[in-house]
């Protein structure tokens, strides 16, 4: 409760955010349903495959579908529209399905009836047939709309707004509290839209809707829509800068360190944080869907261009920068830190076993479970290569979520993890970081990329990142993170309270 109190305006405008995508996405599925579950119930030849149609689009996982959408023109890209595509496709079928069982359980005296009157076809489906499978129909847009309260939690990833962005912000920061203040708020909407829409199709099951009252509720549910619309609207005209990061604590502290540093420049700026990993932030700044966020030059050579990485820091951000330029974008000086990849295991196991290296997991390493990010275990600089260059033997990998891996390791779900350097929960939960005799791990410092388009239109940006260019050490990165992480302060706070500083 206090959190919500705190918090009111931000929570506010999460609800309509999340209000906006299930309205519009239920009215589309809706608008596409219907004629759809029509067709179908009069043309089984057709309405087979329609169906299967339907039916494929429901199994497909939700963070799929987003990804899938993500690179296509038109439909794809950050933010809402993708979410609103995707939300569709999953309201769809209940709708379908409805329509057609609706008007296949008529009553086919009533039909012959109507037939008998001499109806034409066109008026025996408007005067007859859609009156008496509405409350039919209306049970599917009920489910379909309860489906899109749930599934647009998950749209924040892709940076659509909603209460999922306190899921996800929670989840990054380890904070039950954040969380729970999403998903409570998610739950009673499911709750109060089934209760409203239930409430509309036990009406439709005794009364027989009036046309006037049937248009009177679409130009209703029309005004709702444009009055929770509109703000979003008005707020992306006025948007001059839009800022991204990636979904862990330390991106989102980043994100705010930029857009507050912008703002102090008199830019009006558009958050789009906690958007994912790499490939989203990265195909979010080349499609223009934001204009800048921070990324590390390990990062950018090996899972952005597919290069091996100068273990020099000089040469290692030239390169990047080098391969920036060439896809119409600038990456800009180094913020100050290096946040490479840090092997950890926990403390005790450390001083038991003796280990000090990377190379010493070798006399414990086939007993042991790892425990890694998705992104790692796929990367070039990440798990492959790692157990290649140390001759690691491990039991397989779990694959799980940034902000969950430091929690896994010291419950004793896993027993190595690979975390970042600058990460508060080392000492918080004490965890030792193993030394990379090796130098497997290139230097990732933290540097910001912008689009170059952005960066020569707005006087703002370049005058930001020269006031933030080596201005953020190792040991200011750490402490914002243990500000945010194991003190619980809101990133904002945290990054407001650095800028004052500086």
């Amino acid at each position: 409760m206090q959190f919500w109190q705190a918090h009111a305006g931000e929570l506010f405008q999460l609800v309509r955010q999340h209000l906006v995508l299930v309205i519009v996405s239920t009215v589309i599925a809706t608008a596409l349903g219907l004629p759809a579950g029509i067709l179908a119930a009069r043309r089984p030849a057709i309405g087979r495959p329609l169906l299967l149609l339907a039916n494929i689009a429901q199994t497909i996982p939700s963070l799929a579908l987003f990804g899938f959408l993500l690179p296509l023109p038109f439909i794809g890209g950050i933010g809402p529209r993708t979410a609103l595509v995707t939300l569709t496709l999953y309201a769809l079928l209940p709708i379908v399905r409805t329509t057609v069982a609706g008007l296949r359980s008529l009553d086919h005296a009533v039909v012959e009836a109507g037939v008998a009157m001499g109806m034409t076809p066109r008026q025996l489906l408007f005067m007859v047939e859609l009156p008496l499978a509405l409350p039919s129909i209306v049970a599917g847009i009920r489910v379909a709309a309860v489906v899109g309260v749930g599934t647009a939690t998950i749209a924040a990833a892709i940076g659509a707004g909603g209460l999922g962005e306190y899921i996800f912000r929670g989840l990054s920061m380890v904070d039950t509290t954040m969380i729970l203040a999403g998903a409570i708020p998610a739950a009673v909407l499911a709750l109060v839209v089934d209760g409203m829409l239930a409430g509309v199709e036990r009406l439709l099951r005794t009364r027989r809707p009036r046309p006037r009252a049937l248009a009177a509720g679409a130009v209703a549910l029309a005004a709702l829509v444009v009055i929770l619309v509109w703000p979003a609207v008005a707020q992306r005209r006025g948007a001059i800068v839009t800022v991204g990061s990636k979904n862990f604590t330390e991106q989102i502290i980043l994100g705010e360190i930029l857009a507050q540093a912008l703002e102090a420049e008199g830019a009006v700026v558009n958050r789009k944080l906690n958007l994912g990993g790499t490939f989203i932030c990265d195909r979010a700044v080349r499609s223009g869907d934001i204009d800048l966020y921070v990324e590390y030059t390990g990062t950018a050579v090996t899972a952005v261009f597919h290069e091996d990485v100068p273990h020099d820091p000089v040469a290692a951000l030239d390169l990047a920068r080098r391969r920036y330029a060439a896809a119409g974008l600038t990456a800009g000086e180094r913020l100050g830190f290096d946040n490479t990849f840090a092997i950890l295991v926990r403390a005790a196991d450390a001083r038991t076993h003796g280990l000090r290296s990377i190379d010493d997991l070798r006399r414990v390493g086939a007993g042991w479970t790892p425990g890694f990010g998705y992104e790692f275990l796929q990367r070039a600089d990440g798990y492959p290569g790692l157990i290649k260059t140390y001759g690691l033997t491990f039991r397989p990998p779990r694959a799980m979520d940034l902000s969950l891996i430091y929690k896994a390791l010291a419950s004793g779900q896993v027993d190595v993890i690979a975390g970042d350097a600058t990460s508060a929960l080392i000492d918080a939960l004490d965890l030792a970081r193993l030394a990379d005799t090796q130098r497997y791990f290139p230097p990732y410092d933290a540097v910001p990329v912008v689009r170059t388009s952005a960066l020569l239109q707005h006087a703002a940006i370049p005058r930001a990142l020269a006031r933030l260019a080596g201005a953020i050490s190792e040991r200011d990165m750490r402490a914002m993170n243990r500000a945010v992480d194991v003190d619980k302060k809101d990133p904002r706070e945290v990054a407001g309270g650095f800028l004052k500083t500086r």
